[in-house]
């Protein structure tokens, strides 16, 4: 097999056009998954990703067209190359040229990528054994995973791009069940290396919650004040992040479009508290890509990117939007700043502290979420989203979990729920359950939303 490096230098040379970018991404993912308190299956795959876009001089601008393949051999690099023109051809003019970057370096080009392993989990695989034994004894099953990835980026360009990024990322998630199934709760960490994460902890978690679900309280739907652990805060807000193109908005297709003549709610006070919410590549412990490697165009990314910095967005500032995710094509459009989408989301409200366990113990009455699943969007002109509530909703009076409540469909828009975010706790590096898989780096605060829309009763478990 070649070598990133040089197929890359192979690519290049070959491209017979006014530039070519190559992105190799090579990936190695090692996992542990158990069902019923027994190890099911472990193990190791490596896989490759190659793209290859091709920029065409043609009448009128440039043209920009990419294929992608799961490898490329020697023999194939000719072909790839004329099948990248070939797209470019076939695209026409594209509508978001701009200047691409040349002659920039970032990180060790050259090294190989370090593939990840077994090893990865030898520090929680006898904690996890131990887990799986007293399980056992006390007839609670337990079903879930872990894996640790490894993955090197590569972004070559005939015009001398040479970017190298490795981004190591990894999940712990568990489902604990007792007493025949009827009763089901879940924990997840995020990790970059297992060195954080506690088995102990996630297994009284998990049994206290168990323990919880004991008393069964049957509620009506309506409004309740809701604690949303940082999870389920990361899952609510990276939709609201999916959906901030400031190309939709300035069209008048999204939540963000503005109104009374105003093309976007840039400067508008969407949040009841000081919240800051941003990327940055450099976050202590979410650190992530810091230069774009996009393999196609859209409403957030633009191919002829490809090479420039991605730092820091403040998409919120003190409460107010402050930025919406677009390309340089789109900013010359909406005339707005360049601010690229970033790899991770951090949301924290200055002042703000104590954990989930600290708002609870300062709720009169209200309900306290374990995670939001199947979440789907009812209208996009106010981002209004609904869902299921997922392995235990507890009901919570004078400070106390008293018992579980039934499940719930909900609807609720996320950009709402900021203005009525009635407490926060403190930012921590967190796993969302729903866009586990597509948003892997977030830190969000637990918050305690007021009236949060319970707007069916769900026979769901």
């Amino acid at each position: 097999m070649i070598s990133p490096q040089e197929l890359v230098e192979r690519i290049s040379a070959a491209a017979d056009y006014l530039d070519c970018i190559v992105i190799v991404h090579e990936k190695t993912q090692a996992n542990l998954r158990w069902a019923n308190s027994t190890l099911t299956t472990n193990g190791v795959i490596a896989e490759r990703s190659v793209t290859v876009i091709a920029f065409v001089e043609i009448e009128g601008g440039i043209a920009s067209g990419g294929v992608s393949r799961t490898d490329v051999a020697a023999h194939e690099i000719e072909s790839v190359v004329k099948e990248a023109r070939i797209a470019a051809l076939g695209a026409g003019v594209a509508a978001d040229a701009s200047e691409l970057a040349k002659n920039i370096s970032v990180g060790s080009w050259s090294q190989a990528h370090v593939a990840t392993g077994p090893d990865a989990f030898a520090k929680i695989a006898p904690a996890l054994g131990d887990m799986f034994t007293r399980s056992n004894a006390d007839a609670i099953e337990l079903f879930g995973y872990a894996e640790h990835s490894h993955i090197s980026t590569w972004v070559g360009s005939k015009g001398g791009l040479r970017l190298r990024w490795d981004q190591p990322v990894g999940r712990l998630e568990m489902t604990g069940k007792s007493h025949e199934r009827s009763r089901s709760t879940w924990e997840g960490v995020p990790t970059r290396d297992f060195s954080n994460v506690s088995i102990p902890d996630v297994d009284a978690i998990i049994r206290k919650r168990l323990q919880w679900q004991a008393k069964k309280i049957e509620i009506p739907a309506g409004r309740y004040d809701t604690i949303a652990p940082a999870g389920s805060v990361s899952d609510l807000l990276t939709y609201m992040f999916w959906s901030s193109a400031a190309r939709d908005a300035y069209e008048g297709q999204s939540v963000f479009s503005g109104k009374d003549g105003a093309k976007t709610r840039i400067g508008e006070k969407l949040s009841n508290h000081a919240a800051n919410m941003f990327s940055d590549a450099s976050y202590k412990g979410l650190e992530s890509i810091p230069f774009i490697a996009a393999t196609a165009s859209g409403p957030m990314s633009s191919v002829f990117d490809n090479g420039l910095a991605q730092t820091r967005t403040n998409w919120l500032t003190d409460g107010s939007l402050t930025a919406l995710a677009q390309t340089r094509a789109s900013a010359r459009d909406t005339g707005l700043s360049f601010t690229p989408m970033g790899d991770n989301l951090i949301m924290e409200v200055p002042g703000a502290s104590g954990t989930l366990e600290d708002l609870v113990a300062g709720v009169k009455d209200g309900l306290l979420l374990t995670t939001l699943w199947y979440i789907r969007q009812v209208d996009p002109s106010t981002l209004l989203l609904t869902g299921l509530t997922r392995d235990g909703v507890y009901r919570v009076i004078d400070g106390e979990v008293i018992g579980a409540v039934n499940n719930f469909r909900w609807n609720e828009s996320p950009v709402d729920l900021l203005s009525r975010m009635k407490k926060v706790g403190a930012t921590q590096i967190t796993q969302p359950r729903e866009w586990a898989d597509d948003m892997d780096r977030v830190a969000m605060p637990p918050v305690l939303f007021e009236n949060f829309n319970m707007s069916t009763v769900s026979k769901a478990n």
